[in-house]
């Protein structure tokens, strides 16, 4: 699907749907965690939240939250390692003010001292839970292992020590350099009305083009194959130990990408994979087990990961590298590849009811790719993997020179993981 353009050439998405009362507004922006230096780490995340503390039209807070509490929206926004985004959704008959509001808080925001200050804090305790969830900060820790020396490997909320120190000047220099039409895509779903087009033009195409290149990323190099212990540890006295397995794997626009997640599926990402019945139904040795991939533009990270007893560590590690070897000395059977396949089709289709997931379909691949696939062009590309694609995906990646592991629990060194894969 082709996108317009707007006056100042931010691609636009208008994709009208008649089985939903409801319009989605979302910006995307290219910038996140990857894009920043040093001093400055949690910067991305930050101006994120700081969108929402008052506008020159909109001073407070409150004056944002109560314009839209006042019509019943959804709104929300996120921040990625390559990404940030911002979406309202409303009944259709308040699009305007979803259009309005969106480029109020983008192109207006005040940055004023006091809010800034006041977000510090609760970013910090952000950063706090997190790090005080096992489950959610094994995996944070798993990709600063993989993709150490990297700015991937830096963790999206910064730390203590940069929101404490980071400057307001540096922050609205950040913002200033990567909140530009060069970097934004937009995309209006649903019920949207006939004059969407216009309404988009008159507000984000009226954003200034930038004079300036901002700084691009570092392109990230794959580790070398090495021997020896690759693995990371925090020491927590729980009762279930959380353990993050990883592998470097292919970027968002490589070929092999469509292979790699069907392959996740088959592996860990339903009830009936190879992971979740080995490990869980037929051994009793975990509650949660699953296998994900993460993929960014220059390369990816296939993720097994797994909460269990301690005791239990030793026979789980022995039966996922089991299941590891198997699928690259076997092909996977023509029944697990159709029910990988069906599966995603219908978790896509299902995905794709609501109208801010279609929105984010379309800008998120234009954002990476220069273009947008339809669903039926999308999973026209996994219907075509075949057993010997994934095998050979498999044997590329599934490589112990080149695995990390993480994990949180009573560990004492690093060997006291690696050793059980």
């Amino acid at each position: 699907m082709t996108p317009v353009n707007l006056k100042n050439n931010i691609p636009a998405y208008l994709l009208p749907s008649n089985g939903t009362g409801a319009v989605a507004i979302l910006v995307l922006v290219k910038v996140g965690s990857r894009y920043e230096y040093p001093e400055v780490n949690g910067v991305s995340h930050y101006i994120e939240h700081l969108m929402f503390k008052g506008t020159t039209r909109r001073p407070k807070a409150e004056d944002i939250s109560r314009a839209l509490d006042a019509v019943g929206a959804e709104y929300n926004a996120f921040t990625g390692k390559d990404i940030t985004g911002y979406w309202i959704k409303v009944d259709k008959k308040h699009q305007a003010l979803a259009v309005d509001l969106l480029h109020d808080m983008l192109t207006e925001s005040r940055f004023v001292k006091a809010d800034m200050d006041r977000e510090r804090n609760v970013i910090i305790e952000e950063i706090n839970m997190y790090h005080d969830s096992p489950m959610m900060h094994v995996d944070e820790m798993l990709e600063s292992l993989m993709f150490d020396g990297s700015t991937l490997g830096w963790e999206i909320a910064g730390s203590h020590k940069t929101m404490t120190d980071m400057t307001r000047k540096e922050v609205i220099n950040f913002y200033k350099q990567y909140y530009v039409p060069e970097r934004m895509v937009v995309a209006a779903a649903g019920a949207i009305s006939k004059d969407t087009q216009a309404m988009l033009n008159k507000t984000f195409g009226s954003i200034p083009n930038s004079k300036n290149t901002p700084s691009e990323f570092d392109v990230f190099s794959l580790p070398k194959s090495r021997r020896g212990v690759r693995a990371s540890v925090e020491y927590k006295k729980t009762k279930q130990v959380q353990i993050a397995l990883g592998f470097p794997a292919f970027g968002y626009n490589d070929k092999e990408l469509a292979a790699t997640k069907v392959l996740s599926v088959i592996m860990g990402g339903f009830m009936s994979s190879r992971l979740f019945s080995s490990v869980r139904e037929k051994r009793g040795l975990a509650y949660f087990i699953r296998a994900s991939v993460e993929a960014y533009e220059d390369t990816g990270l296939f993720v097994i990961q797994s909460g269990l007893d301690k005791s239990r560590l030793p026979l789980a590690g022995k039966t996922i590298m089991n299941e590891l070897r198997d699928v690259v000395k076997n092909k996977v059977t023509s029944a697990e590849l159709r029910r990988a396949k069906d599966y995603i089709s219908g978790t896509t289709t299902l995905k794709m009811e609501d109208s801010s997931n279609v929105a984010t379909w379309f800008a998120r691949q234009q954002l990476y790719s220069g273009k947008a696939l339809s669903q039926k062009e999308k999973l026209a590309q996994f219907e075509k993997v075949t057993s010997s694609e994934i095998q050979a995906v498999a044997a590329k990646m599934f490589d112990k020179k080149k695995m990390g592991v993480s994990g949180i629990g009573p560990f004492n060194k690093p060997l006291d993981v690696w050793k059980h894969f």
